[in-house]
């Protein structure tokens, strides 16, 4: 029952006012609908101290063997104080506990959740409300045998106006991370970083990444196979083009340029290009001691040296061809239906049916089969299936991918793979 209601205080007033007239409690519990206990706790209280007695006491108890002493709320809300003054690192709850753990010598270490809450009562965070999804989205299952990278760029400005644009990629298993920074983002730059990757992470299986021009390679014309599309299908790498406009698709990697953002630009005042990349190697330096919720507990450094990963060698590098062939492999797309049944897809559109508008499909091409395979997985719980397919013509020689980046598993059919 809510005792703060005053309909619940009237009945207590009421019982009390007729136990002052001398009336019978079998007659009182007749007028009003409450316990004989009821009755006899509020005419105690009454007793005691009169009506006043009446109104909602606090519930909340006067001692609680479980409370932490204010010391250690104030210990807690001066780390988030000093963290937020640093040069590079997090300011949340986790970060906060892992320093009490590490530096502070407390019988009982605060959790998240009582780190949180004296955080928002000090003013020091907000509460974020995320909207709930309503339609099904088919997210790739990120199967422990194969490599999953996400890749993605973000940009900021320096003192005067340059531009900066770094580019993040991540392994969704382990969190290892890669980053480049350059003055532009052009299929060059874009190259020069996934290269990187690959020579320091290793080679993923599926690269997912949204539909910059940067990656595509897409101009005017339909069925153009871009520089950066041509370089991964030459090493073996699917790639996985999530739906445009929809960058939370790509969480991962789009928290890391957050984290990023927050955990070392905003605390740094950049005057020049010099000054920001001879102190951007702070923020790697933080990043693999930092420990992500999703690792088991490992910080970045750990999970990535317990992963077996297929590095690039330099050699490799050196003779990747200046004139990249269409390599056979594949490419997947993930497309929200149109009100008319129908997705784009480089450059062109693709009948799949009007039953289907506005939800999620999986389009999936495929360079030396030359087709367009589209499925659809209406909900977590049912099984995906093909609804389109369509041929495909790439308008020029499918080469044969080189034995020595064939993967060692079978390819994955997409209806396991989504």
């Amino acid at each position: 029952m809510n005792e703060i209601n005053s309909d619940e205080i009237a009945l207590r007033r009421k019982a009390c006012k007729l136990f002052d007239k001398g009336v019978r409690v079998t007659h009182i519990l007749k007028l009003i609908p409450r316990s004989r206990s009821w009755l006899y706790k509020w005419k105690q209280r009454f007793a005691a101290e009169g009506f006043a007695a009446l109104d909602s006491l606090d519930k909340a108890p006067r001692h609680s063997p479980h409370e932490y002493p204010h010391k250690v709320v104030a210990l807690v809300r001066r780390i988030r104080h000093r963290l937020q003054r640093g040069s590079v690192g997090l300011v949340g709850a986790r970060s906060i506990r892992r320093e009490l753990k590490q530096r502070h010598a407390l019988k009982r270490v605060p959790g998240l959740t009582s780190i949180n809450r004296w955080l928002k009562e000090a003013g020091l965070v907000a509460t974020a409300v995320a909207e709930p999804e309503k339609i099904y989205y088919p997210a790739p299952q990120l199967n422990p045998a194969v490599v999953f990278h996400a890749c993605d760029w973000t940009q900021r400005y320096l003192t005067g106006g340059e531009k900066v644009f770094a580019f993040h990629t991540v392994d969704l298993h382990t969190h290892a991370l890669w980053q480049t920074v350059g003055r532009d983002k052009t299929t060059a730059t874009v190259r020069t970083h996934a290269l990187g990757v690959w020579q320091e992470l290793g080679l993923p299986d599926f690269l997912q990444l949204d539909n910059d021009a940067a990656f595509t390679g897409l101009g005017k014309k339909s069925r153009v196979f871009g520089s950066f599309v041509r370089l991964c299908l030459y090493f073996g790498i699917e790639l996985i083009f999530i739906p445009p406009a929809e960058a939370k698709r790509n969480s991962l990697v789009e928290g890391i340029n957050h984290l990023w953002s927050h955990g070392f630009w905003e605390k740094n005042d950049f005057t020049s290009w010099r000054d920001f990349a001879r102190k951007r190697g702070k923020f790697l330096s933080w990043y693999a001691d930092y420990e992500p919720p999703k690792v088991g507990g490992l910080c970045v450094g750990q999970a990535s040296a317990l992963a077996r990963r297929r590095k690039l060698k330099r050699r490799e590098v050196i003779a990747v061809p200046a004139q990249l062939p269409l390599c056979a492999g594949r490419i997947h797309f993930v497309r929200q239906v149109s009100a008319t049944g129908e997705i784009e897809l480089l450059k062109e559109h693709w009948k799949v049916s009007k039953r289907l508008a506005h939800k999620y499909v999986w389009a999936t091409l495929s360079t030396n089969g030359q087709r367009l395979e589209i499925y659809h997985r209406p909900s977590a719980r049912a099984q995906p299936r093909l609804v389109k397919q369509y041929a495909y013509a790439m308008g020029e020689r499918v080469s044969p991918l080189l034995a020595c980046y064939r993967r060692s598993h079978r390819r994955i059919s997409v209806l396991k793979l989504i």
